[in-house]
């Protein structure tokens, strides 16, 4: 029998374009069917060259038990019994009625139940089944043909036990008197192939082949009767069959012997056709045939009867014996039978009789809906996946004509095609690829419809779902996100959450995240990640592990992972800066006056100052940051109430007003510098001023219990003293003036630069530039004792006494130096 291999052999083109296919599946196994069921376009030319290739023929002879072997389908196909079993084989009968099955162990294809030909064609012969072979995969459909042989399995059968014949006795010898037929519902060789009658002297049998094909008898007069000699004789027909053995059947003939009758019956037509529609009710109206006899009297009266006739019309059909009219006794069925033939017979009460052929042509209605019947549904169907069988239906209509040609359609927009492939036979498959994340079911409905009046259509409803596929990475919901975390936490805290969706679906779409090692180029390379930070790996939520510090570490960064969990495996990454917010965990710390020197600091204050004089300024910093930083400035505590303030936002100390000789010479004052966090933090400092004459005055250093007023006596040494320093300071200053002139005289540009006239005291000039809080360059003397067990120096008055330096808004600044800081001065 020819094969797929064979036919493509002879297919020079469709060889030359799958010489690749056919050499692959020659010499190795065909591979596992693929789990996605993908169909290329390979698979569907395959498919419609197959369609003209010769179909697969067995046969077989009807009555055989179910399991009867037919053939073997693996080596008709030219596949081995693993590639039948991986291809997936199914056969496909019309309707849903399975006439075979296919053993997977041998390959053998199988009856399933027994087949009786008379049932399945009736009298057509030969008798065909058409089936089809689906090799699913790939797919591929092969024409098969069974042909059901018939046996001689029904014995010829006369519809009457006793048949009744009237003849003239004037019949000449070689009249003709037609016999009716026996029914066998065999065919060919197996049905009734010739008839005998039983030995007499006056009928010979004649067998004449009709139209049909069937053999009719008929009864030979030899020899002319005598009705007063013989009235009635009686034969014996007997039918033969062409089976082996044969198979006979009987009847009897009663030959009346009548009277002369001048005139036998006549039909109106020798031949009646009529049309009658299948839906026609039980008892319609067919046909009335008429028949006339010239004679009078009981040879003028007819009677009508059906004469030679099947089963078939014998059940369907009955005639009024006086009046000759047809009827239907049961329903018509076109897809049973769609025409009927019966012979008609009208006798006379002579014994003489005439005959005529009714045709009845049953007209075919749409009464019959198209049938569908499923053959293969693949309902899950992977995304991203090229064209793809879906389903492979096959259509049928019972009906003729235009009641019984359908066609198929779905509904439109949507992604699916149907592809005709056999007769009848159509394929649902995808337009391309499929997209899951838009639509992941579709609901098709797949109508077949016939071409009648009206129309008839029958609908089938299928559920495609679009698996997933992972073609979709994770996507975080921000491209970077920024965390706040306050300093001094607590471990383990949980500082933000970074969340990332996938639009895939099931383990697709299981995100798992974690922390990525840095780039290149990243900040703070060193910076251990791990140490600080921790992601949970499902929720994404993250964690600090230690408490974090911000004067060491105000900022990083760090890139997340989000990774599903298909295979293989799609991954996206976001950026995380994690900030630290401060906290109020450092106390202002005074830089001056500073509270590790060996000996307090002293300010000195000359008793001429102006109020608002600047007196020192307290320098403070705080380690935290924004408010936590922001310093303010206070007086808490001083020994003379109203002498002195302390600016709060820069904490300069400044006189409050004019100093009196009552002014004690010494003076305390606790300074308080407080940050703006929450709680505030504050340090306190304690700032030591004695009150002075002039810079010129040496300033010794005093215990602190000599804050007391000095007795009467102790006054009077100091002014004395006091006059002194004053003399001295007045020829200081005429010396000053002397040489300031000289170095004009000189050409000198600057105070810096004059040689001063010797002396007891070298002096020296400072240039203090925009140091500290003062925003003003001052010059002043400096002279050094010479002698003196303290090396200390002394301050004098500015070379320029009235040379005062206002800036807008603001009072003079001076500034004054301690002796105990150790300046250099050149």
């Amino acid at each position: 029998m020819p094969t797929f291999l064979s036919w493509l052999q002879r297919n020079s083109f469709v060889s030359n374009c799958c010489t690749f296919w056919t050499q692959g599946r020659m010499e190795t196994p065909l591979p596992k069917a693929p789990q996605k069921r993908q169909v290329t376009a390979i698979i569907f030319l395959l498919l419609l060259w197959e369609v003209g290739s010769a179909p697969l023929k067995y046969s077989v002879l009807e009555e055989r038990e179910s399991g009867f072997f037919v053939g073997n389908l693996a080596n008709d196909l030219g596949l081995s019994l693993g590639d039948l079993v991986l291809r997936g084989v199914q056969i496909l009968s019309k309707g849903n009625k399975q006439l075979f099955q296919l053993d997977q162990k041998n390959g053998n294809l199988l009856l399933k139940e027994r087949l009786d030909r008379e049932e399945l064609c009736g009298d057509i012969d030969p008798c065909i089944l058409q089936f089809q072979v689906l090799l699913k995969n790939p797919v591929q459909f092969i024409q098969g043909e069974l042909q059901i042989q018939d046996i001689n399995d029904h014995t010829p059968k006369f519809l009457e036990n006793e048949i009744h014949l009237k003849v003239l006795e004037s019949s000449h010898p070689g009249t003709l008197f037609p016999l009716k037929i026996a029914q066998d519902l065999d065919i060919g060789s197996n049905t009734v192939q010739n008839y005998a009658i039983s030995s007499n002297s006056h009928f010979h049998l004649l067998t004449r082949n009709h139209s049909d094909g069937r053999r009719y008898p008929a009864l030979v007069l030899d020899k002319a009767l005598d009705r007063e000699e013989q009235p009635e004789l009686i034969l014996t027909l007997l039918a033969l069959d062409g089976g082996s053995p044969r198979k006979t059947g009987t009847s009897q003939v009663l030959i009346v012997v009548m009277d002369i009758n001048d005139n036998a019956p006549e039909f109106a037509q020798s031949l009646y056709r009529v049309q009658v529609p299948e839906n026609s009710p039980v008892g319609f109206l067919v046909i009335t045939v008429s028949a006339r006899d010239l004679d009078a009297g009981i040879h003028g009266e007819l009677s009508y009867s059906i004469f030679q006739s099947s089963n078939q019309v014998i059940r369907t059909f009955e005639i009024n014996t006086h009046t000759g009219e047809i009827r239907l006794i049961k329903r018509l069925d076109f897809e049973e039978i769609q025409s009927y033939r019966m012979e008609i017979e009208a006798a006379d009460g002579g014994g003489l009789t005439g005959k005529c052929t009714v045709s009845i042509e049953v007209l075919d209605i749409n009464d019959n809906a198209p049938e569908l019947t499923m053959s293969l549904l693949i309902s899950d169907i992977p995304e991203n996946s090229p064209e793809t069988v879906v389903a492979i239906f096959g259509i049928s209509d019972p009906d003729s004509g235009n009641n019984g040609n359908v066609m198929c359609s779905i509904q439109d927009h949507l992604p699916f095609l149907l592809k005709p492939t056999l007769e009848n036979f159509y394929t649902l498959v995808t337009e391309g690829a499929l997209d899951r994340e838009s639509r992941d079911e579709y609901n098709i409905t797949i109508t077949v419809s016939d071409m009648g009046t009206p129309r008839l259509q029958t609908e089938h409803n299928i559920t495609v779902q679009v698996s997933d596929v992972n073609d979709n990475a994770p996507a975080f919901s921000q491209t970077s996100y920024t965390l706040l975390v306050p300093e001094n936490n607590s471990p383990g805290l949980h500082i933000g959450t970074v969340s990332a969706t996938d639009t895939d679906s099931g383990t697709n779409a299981q995100i798992t995240y974690s922390l990525l090692p840095p780039q290149e180029g990243d900040q703070d390379p060193q910076l251990a990640l791990a140490s600080l930070l921790s992601i949970h790996a499902d929720s994404g939520q993250l964690f600090a592990l230690r408490a974090l510090d911000y004067e060491a570490l105000r900022a990083f960064e760090f890139r997340v992972g989000a990774a599903d969990r298909g295979s293989p495996a799609l991954s996206s990454q976001a950026l995380v800066r994690v900030l630290v917010l401060d906290a109020n965990d450092h106390a202002p710390f005074v830089l001056y006056p500073p509270h590790n020197a060996s000996t307090p600091c002293t300010e000195l204050l000359p008793r001429a100052a102006e109020p608002g004089y600047l007196l020192t300024k307290v320098v403070a910093v705080d380690g935290d940051s924004g408010r936590n930083a922001w310093l303010s400035f206070q007086l808490l505590q001083a020994s003379e109430p109203g002498l002195f303030s302390v600016w709060a936002h820069n904490g300069e100390v400044r006189t409050a007003r004019l100093l009196s000789e009552r002014d004690a010479p010494r003076h305390r004052l606790l300074v308080l510098v407080q940050d703006n966090g929450e709680p505030p933090l504050s340090a306190s400092v304690t700032l030591h001023v004695l009150l002075v004459d002039g810079f010129s005055q040496p300033y010794l250093p005093v215990a602190e219990g000599a804050r007391d007023p000095a007795p009467p006596d102790a006054l009077t040494v100091y002014l004395v003293i006091a006059l002194a320093s004053v003399s001295s300071l007045f020829l200081f200053s005429v010396l000053v003036l002397v040489a300031v002139r000289l170095c004009r005289r000189s050409g000198a540009s600057s105070l810096g630069g004059c040689s001063l006239p010797e002396g007891h005291f070298p002096g020296h000039l400072v240039d203090v530039s925009g140091a500290g809080t003062l925003s003003h360059s001052y010059q002043y003397e400096v002279c050094l004792t010479g002698g003196t067990g303290t090396n200390e120096f002394k301050f004098l008055k500015p070379v320029i006494p009235n040379l005062q330096i206002h800036d807008s808004g603001e009072n003079v600044q001076e500034k004054n130096f301690r002796n105990s800081l150790g300046f250099n001065i050149q």
